[in-house]
């Protein structure tokens, strides 16, 4: 067991940040076997065969992420600087590695590690390069139904944290997770001992992919973090409870509320006038207007374009759904 010590100062510098790269090192994990329940499964038989049909070779970052995962590389994921960072900034921070960090780092790869330490300018461009191609494929379609859940997870820890202080904010954060006198005890499977915070406060990192453990930084080259499941993680790919809210048809038509409602994962035209039992041209016109409108985004995977829901589009099926 890990304990945290936390100050009066700790307490006022907790706060909540999102890691988009952090994402993509937690669902390489799932990929490679991490998820025994199965909760990414529609995830992951989407993107293993677009992957195997991609042949982008992911071997200088999944050689990096070990499963399973006793440590990792520390320069692989440090914690971001502000609330709701890109990945465009994290892959800069990514690139800019001193070479310090690099001669430190965990041996979790000898060889590839010893190709970053030689080189480091050549092989993290490499490797920054191979995670954007990982996150167009795997996680880009899939990003704004992943970061509204997350800062749905954010907003009710909120609230905790308003209502009933840092014990009501940590007590139902993770079964692995307690707080008590001012201390915050973490289930470690390999860590022992007690930290202070040196009046740093603790980042707390809701992760998608991340259960059923929680991750810890606390080797004092960045602020401590800790990653963490957010509620309800089960539900992340489920269809909605309604499949075309009848007050979302009342304002968009019965057909766009209709694609918006099936993009629950993304799709293709083809797919969803499968589905739907809509035209090709007429999903096709859908889409445009939907895409004008802001409410669907187009990937492109090969030859293949993707189509899915944006931010605004969860939230409007969101508060449909509540209506």
């Amino acid at each position: 067991m890990i304990e945290i010590e936390f100050t009066p100062e700790d307490v006022a510098r907790t706060r909540f940040v999102i890691s988009p790269l952090w994402e993509v090192i937690a669902s390489v994990r799932i990929l490679k076997g991490a998820d025994e329940a199965g909760i990414h499964r529609a995830w992951t038989d989407q993107v293993r065969p677009r992957l195997a049909a991609a042949k982008v070779d992911l071997t200088p970052l999944t050689e990096l992420i070990p499963v399973p995962t006793r440590a990792l590389a520390g320069f692989l994921c440090p914690p971001p600087t502000t609330p709701l960072t890109s990945l465009d900034v994290e892959l800069a921070t990514l690139r800019a590695t001193p070479l310090e960090l690099l001669r430190t780092s965990s041996e979790v790869a000898p060889e590839r590690i010893a190709a970053l330490r030689a080189d480091p300018e050549r092989e993290l461009g490499r490797l920054a390069e191979t995670i954007e191609a990982y996150w167009e494929l795997a996680l880009a379609p899939y990003w704004p139904r992943i970061l509204t859940f997350l800062e749905g997870d954010i907003l009710f820890r909120a609230r905790r944290l308003v209502e009933g202080g840092a014990r009501g904010l940590f007590n139902d954060l993770d079964p692995q997770v307690a707080w008590d006198a001012g201390m915050l005890q973490i289930q470690h499977r390999f860590a022992r001992g007690r930290r202070t915070l040196d009046g740093l406060g603790l980042l707390l990192v809701p992760s998608a992919f991340v259960w059923p453990r929680v991750f810890s930084v606390l080797d004092g080259r960045w602020q401590p973090t800790l990653r963490y499941p957010p509620r309800g993680i089960g539900t992340l790919w489920d269809p909605p409870r309604t499949p075309t809210p009848d007050a979302l048809a009342g304002v968009m038509g019965r057909s766009r509320a209709t694609l918006i409602a099936e993009l629950t994962t993304p799709a293709s035209t083809t797919d969803l006038a499968r589905r739907t039992g809509l035209t090709p041209g007429g999903v096709s016109q859908h889409l445009s207007a939907l895409r004008a409108a802001g409410l669907v985004a187009g990937h492109r995977i090969g030859r293949e374009v993707l189509y899915a829901r944006t931010r605004a589009a969860e939230t409007l099926l969101g508060a449909a759904g509540s209506g």
